[in-house]
């Protein structure tokens, strides 16, 4: 060993050293941090599915991957991050002698062959990720991108050192090849041997060279380490942990269709019990979500890919999902110090620490303590009240998030609160939240006029309880039996279901609302009374019959959700379709026969509850597929990234007061493809997009009408019978 070897060895060994030492510290604190939560035992169980999903996501990059370049840019850079720690601890031999290697695989080919063109195919990737980064930078001619609000300098440095670290590899190799101990051949690494052309005879090169690179890698775990909260940094451990304890590793996309439980301490709240002195109600303060929810704020990579997705955010509403999280994530670490010591308001307000206990706190995280969790910014609040109300619970933020974070849980935990303890929500939805209350239905409607829908058609509709042999409860749900459009709907497909011979009955006056509405607006309580009062009237209704034949259809996505998502946690298992899905089997096994196409051109708008929460894509095509003339002409935001209405999460009775109306810029996209027919899935959609057509003054141009009427219409071109919203359709002659 020279000089230059005894200099390089001492070095890289110190830095390393301190960040070892810096990053075992890091973790140590982030671990603190995350266990502040609160106990959620549902994320433990099933552990082989999770590994299985863990490493499909991971290694599969199926998320990241949708995004064509850029996922298989960040792919190359993952592996050979990964694989390429090997030749970092490969240079810790080289700072030691010029000839040092790996022991026993550091002279095989094939190790020279992978590590070279990983590293060649990682360069160029990283160079492809700076090229986006730099044409999407916020500061850009145009406005605001997906990295809005992002901390753009920590983006910059991690991409700057992967770059600095992938060159010092071939300049390793390079003088390795010019001093004639490199081991490998040229076929296996010709980049490798090109650089070592122009490179001198310099022995000391390799191991000077082999310390710029330790030094370089241990200056990035020195700047991550000091900095907890650099989740572009974090999150390339992180994510694999965030997506093991996903809340549904089995499901396509975890933290979709139901809404977790309303829980205190881990466990599901029971409402006849419930002591809100002693049991916690939805989230005051950031120590109340569970740990997952700290391990999904501290996982997040700040790509914002939710961001970009999101219908509020586009429409220049103050929600972004990725700066909520970041806000959240920022006030946990910051109010770390203060909740460590033992600090925390217990559920009655009072201090829970004693004034020695909090003497040596920071005076920040003191401070920080302070600040409530939902408030203005004159309050010091954590998260605006405008940003909590704006979502729309469409879930595309969970549906792009490359780490599976739960967006849609957190933000109503957070409503949970500020409805049930704070009576805190915009006014207008209280109207619906005391007609669901004293009537049973959002619009305040009589209940005896539930079943005034079926006048006028030309059959007799059965009710539960006048028939025995049903195969479908047919479940109208509010909007099906009192909203004018929609009951065209209902009425559309109790004929389809008539003309198919379908046996099915209603509940008629049995029948109250879903609770959907309630539960999103965070008024658990009111839901799970309309949950319980419907589950105990359906399992009436289906006594005595396995779940396989308790077959419910749905109008409508938020009911369908509800019903078969949300209500097995109220003792409430049934098989629910929605009706184009249970009208896509009736067409294809013959049971309807479309005879008469529709014409004029359609496009089709996928609910967010159908589409995106419960992955009901292809049987309304499929139906419109067979009612129309041509093909169905698709809006360019469709399927998993359709764009939502605006009517969810309780949206449709809140009003939208700030930046562009979100059914306005979806009712422009659809109006953009030439189709003169948007077909819906969802009453609450053909409310928000007819809304926005008249807002247009388009109304005689385009027409906004659910599908069983399209299919309706070809089905029996002759006849529109008893009001069904299907006399404007043109047909093909």
């Amino acid at each position: 060993m020279g000089s230059v070897q005894i200099v390089t060895t001492i070095l890289a060994f110190a830095i390393t050293a301190v960040a070892v030492w810096l990053a075992v510290r890091a973790v140590m604190k982030m671990v603190a941090v995350i266990r502040l939560g609160q106990p959620d035992p549902s994320r433990t169980g099933d552990k082989g599915t999770r590994a299985r999903t863990m490493l499909v996501e991971t290694a599969g990059h199926t998320r990241m991957l949708r995004w064509g370049v850029v996922g298989a840019a960040h792919w190359f850079v993952m592996v050979g991050f990964i694989v390429l720690s090997l030749l970092v601890l490969e240079a810790y031999f080289e700072v030691v002698s010029p000839t040092g290697g790996l022991p026993l695989i550091g002279g095989w080919a094939i190790y020279g062959l992978v590590t070279e063109w990983l590293a060649i195919l990682g360069l160029v990737s990283i160079l492809v990720l700076i090229a986006i980064r730099l044409r999407n930078r916020p500061t850009r001619p145009g406005g605001r991108s997906r990295f809005t609000g992002s901390t753009m300098w920590q983006g910059y440095f991690v991409e700057g050192i992967i770059l600095a670290v992938l060159v010092m590899g071939f300049v390793i190799r390079g003088f390795k090849v010019a001093t004639d101990h490199f081991e490998y051949p040229v076929w296996a690494t010709p980049l490798s041997h090109a650089v070592g052309a122009v490179l001198p005879n310099w022995e000391a090169g390799v191991s000077i060279a082999a310390l710029i690179k330790i030094v370089i890698s241990m200056t990035w775990l020195i700047v991550i380490a000091l900095n907890v909260t650099m989740g572009v940094a974090w999150h390339r451990f992180l994510a694999f942990f965030n997506i093991f304890f996903k809340r549904d590793p089995g499901a396509d996309v975890s933290g979709l269709g139901a809404l977790r439980p309303m829980t205190s301490q881990g466990k599901p709240l029971d409402f006849e019990e419930a002591d809100p002195e002693k049991d916690q109600f939805g989230v005051a303060q950031v120590e109340q979500f569970s740990w997952k929810g700290l391990l999904d704020f501290s996982t997040c990579t700040e790509c914002g890919r939710c961001q970009s997705q999101c219908p509020a955010w586009n429409t220049g509403k103050p929600l972004s999902p990725k700066l909520l999280v970041l806000s959240l994530r920022d006030h946990a670490y910051a109010k770390a110090p203060y909740l460590l010591a033992g600090g925390g308001k217990d559920l009655t307000g009072e201090e829970k620490a004693t004034a020695a206990q909090l003497a040596h706190v920071d005076v920040l995280a003191l401070a920080e303590a302070e600040k409530p969790l939902i408030g203005t910014a004159e309050e010091g609040g954590v998260i605006d009240p405008d940003v909590l109300w704006s979502c729309t619970t469409c879930g595309a933020c969970v549906e792009q998030c490359p780490v599976d974070i739960e967006h849609v849980d957190h933000i109503v935990d957070m409503r949970r609160y500020q409805v049930l303890i704070e009576s805190s929500f915009p006014s207008e939805a209280g109207v619906m939240l005391r007609n669901l209350e004293n009537k049973g239905n959002p619009w305040g409607a009589p209940q005896n006029t539930r079943e005034d829908w079926t006048k006028g058609l030309d059959f007799e509709v059965p009710r539960v309880g006048e028939v025995e042999d049903f195969e479908y409860l047919f479940w109208v749900g509010c909007a099906g039996a009192f909203e004018d459009r929609a009951k065209k709907t209902t009425r559309a497909v109790a004929t389809l279901l008539n003309e198919a011979g379908v046996k099915f009955a209603i509940l008629g006056e049995g029948e109250t609302c879903s609770g959907d509405p309630a539960r999103r607006i965070g008024n658990e309580f009111v839901f799970q009374m309309l949950a319980q009062q419907n589950v105990e009237t359906l399992n009436e209704a289906f006594e005595g019959r396995e779940k396989s034949k308790r077959k419910i259809v749905a109008t409508c996505p938020h009911c369908f959700n509800t019903l078969g998502n949300e209500y097995g946690q109220l003792g409430g298992e049934f098989e629910v379709v929605h009706h184009t899905q249970l009208l896509a089997h009736l067409v294809a096994t013959g049971k309807l026969t479309p005879v008469q196409p529709v014409d004029g051109g359609v496009t089709y708008h996928d609910p967010c509850y159908l589409g995106r929460h419960n992955r009901v894509f292809a049987p309304p095509r499929e139906v419109l597929g067979k009612a129309i003339s041509g093909e169905l002409t698709e809006m360019p935001r469709n399927s998993e990234r359709s764009f939502c209405c605006g009517a969810g999460g309780a949206r449709m009775w809140m009003e939208e007061k700030i930046g562009k109306r979100i059914n306005v810029d979806r009712v422009e996209e659809a109006m953009s493809t030439g189709a003169k027919t948007v077909a819906v899935g969802c009453p609450f959609c053909s409310t928000m997009l007819n809304d926005g057509v008249n807002g247009k003054d388009a109304g005689e141009q385009v027409e906004v009408v659910d599908v069983a009427s399209v299919l309706l219409r070809s089905v029996k071109p002759e006849q529109a019978p008893g009001g069904t919203d299907t006399e404007r359709l043109p047909v093909a002659g």
